[in-house]
């Protein structure tokens, strides 16, 4: 349910009415509006509507969210929310963002040489897996707790924000204060306990799309996130699994105009995972760009013939200059920056 509140609703109204409300066992969300304030109760909502709402001071209504995601909504918040990292926006009308790293963090010297590529670009983040969850136990898993310390390294060279993949809630300390965005992976897009964990966190979080999850499935799982009370989310399409052979996934870039149309988080495209061939980032990148992604996140590697992990998918530092020459121009098209 959203309460709206009267345009001249004082802040202790509004106060006495959360009070009234989280009494009932509801969570409560704000939302301050350009002319009014409203707030999301979240939580079985039949006690509020069954109460006498209209003597309320301050209230100017009560709504129904139908969604079975609440905070998340279109319902809850017509705007488009813009994620705030350190100065950077994702979700920014104006200008688009692109993360670009290595699939996984291999050595000092490799993450050295490619945030020294990010930053040249004029771009503001950096990806990295220090965790990696793998398909086989015997691929490589990703260095780990030195890994976040390799990225550490980059992020103070250079001033890049750090986007890395947290898998298990255990490691949410070694994460906290070191990685400026956490990203939630397709494989653990329903572990539920992790979003939750991740939910009672400021830090924003990255959340692509799993294997074989509809759309409304992800904004269930962003829902998790926001319920905990961190509405820092950013989706991202990946691909979907389907009876194709020719690509990694398959890019399902009507996922971007239906996902804005759905919700007022951010929404970025992961062209390289939706591939699986470096030569097809570019046109699937392109592809985003013009459905209106709010960015995109891009591997790279300066020799990807040698990479512990996804080489097949990861443009060389020359191919992804061009590649940004590309990106800015479509952008410019759609009326944003890159």
């Amino acid at each position: 349910m959203i309460v709206v509140f009267k345009p001249d609703a004082t802040q202790d109204q509004v106060n006495q009415v959360a009070e009234l409300v989280t009494g009932m066992g509801l969570r409560v969300h704000f939302n301050k509006g350009t002319e009014r304030q409203i707030m999301g109760a979240v939580g079985d909502d039949r006690k509020l509507q069954s109460a006498n709402w209209q003597s309320w001071a301050g209230v100017e209504q009560v709504i129904p969210i139908l969604a079975p995601y609440k905070l998340v909504s279109r319902d809850f918040q017509k705007h488009d929310s813009s994620i705030d990292v350190r100065g950077e926006k994702i979700g920014a009308k104006d200008k688009m963002q692109v993360i670009a790293g290595p699939c996984s963090v291999e050595n000092v010297e490799q993450m050295m040489h490619l945030s020294d590529v990010v930053k040249t670009e004029g771009l503001g983040f950096l990806r990295g897996g220090a965790y990696k969850p793998r398909t086989s136990p015997y691929a490589f898993q990703g260095l780990e707790s030195e890994g976040l310390d390799i990225l550490m390294e980059a992020k103070k060279k250079t001033g890049l924000r750090i986007v890395t993949e947290l898998m298990d809630p255990r490691d949410i300390p070694l994460f906290e204060g070191r990685a400026d965005v956490i990203q939630i992976g397709a494989r653990n897009m329903q572990n539920f306990r992790l979003l939750k964990e991740v939910g009672q966190l400021k830090t924003p979080v990255l959340l692509k799309r799993g294997l074989a999850n509809t759309m409304k499935e992800l904004l269930m799982a962003a829902e998790y996130i926001a319920a905990g009370g961190n509405l820092n989310i950013i989706l991202c399409e990946r691909g979907i699994r389907t009876f194709e052979p020719d690509t990694r996934n398959t890019f399902d870039v009507s996922a971007i105009p239906v996902l804005k149309e759905k919700t007022h988080l951010p929404v970025i495209a992961d062209p390289s995972h939706a591939g699986g061939r470096w030569d097809l980032v570019e046109p699937l990148a392109l592809a985003a760009v013009a459905a209106g992604a709010d960015g995109l996140i891009v591997e790279i590697h300066h020799q990807p013939e040698k990479a512990l992990c996804d080489g097949d998918q990861a443009l060389k530092p020359k191919k992804f200059t061009k590649l940004m020459e590309k990106i800015r121009a479509v952008a410019k098209i759609v009326g944003r920056d890159a």
